[in-house]
């Protein structure tokens, strides 16, 4: 494969379905990027399906500051190649919301190491890493990944000091978390109503 190439006519074919006015849409909404085609995320993947999964194409396609470059270098990106150095790298790149919560979607969940960063990701004070942590643990919550007790006070003790603070977007993100942690089984779920109500916090 050409990656070059392959990077110019996968941007010409962006250039076809552009969407002028979800893009202006998305902009008025704070989502900003250097380029937005404002493709919809049914039209990227099924553009992503015409591509084999490949390292270097993904890698191309992320140095590109265009939204869907980005989208579709995370779809494209084999999960058992994306070393934890290259991860970091990605994560200090992604800056909308959009990107961090298809970060986790798309691939960080796949990671043999996903609970590790998840958990490094949303003690931290960056928003970004927060909302896409608390989105790879949602991920791996609904496969059915049970958080050590270790785990769990430290996943509780992040979501409260989440669900504190006045950040709209990490609190969703970590509200999401907790629902679907609860949703494990019986026992995680009166876990979580007990430190929800010791923390006089709401949780249905």
């Amino acid at each position: 494969m050409d990656v070059n190439n392959t990077v110019k006519t996968i941007k010409q074919q962006f250039f076809l379905r552009m969407n002028g006015e979800t893009a202006r849409s998305m902009r008025e909404k704070g989502v900003q990027y250097h380029l937005n085609w404002g493709i919809s995320l049914p039209d990227l993947k099924q553009m992503a399906c015409n591509y084999p999964k490949d390292f270097d194409l993904a890698i191309a396609l992320w140095k590109e500051d265009i939204r869907e470059c980005k989208i579709m270098a995370l779809m494209l990106m084999p999960p058992e190649k994306m070393l934890p150095e290259i991860v970091d790298i990605w994560m200090e790149q992604t800056t909308t919301q959009e990107l961090a919560e298809l970060s986790a979607f798309y691939l960080y969940q796949y990671l043999e190491y996903a609970s590790v960063i998840a958990f490094e990701w949303i003690a931290t004070e960056d928003e970004m890493k927060q909302i896409c942590g608390y989105h790879i643990l949602s991920r791996l919550f609904m496969k059915g990944n049970e958080p050590d007790e270790r785990g769990i006070h430290e996943l509780l003790d992040q979501i409260i000091v989440a669900l504190k603070e006045d950040n709209a977007a990490v609190k969703r993100a970590a509200y999401t978390c907790l629902q679907r942690f609860s949703q494990l089984g019986d026992v995680y779920e009166t876990i979580a109503n007990n430190a929800m109500h010791v923390n006089n916090l709401d949780f249905l």
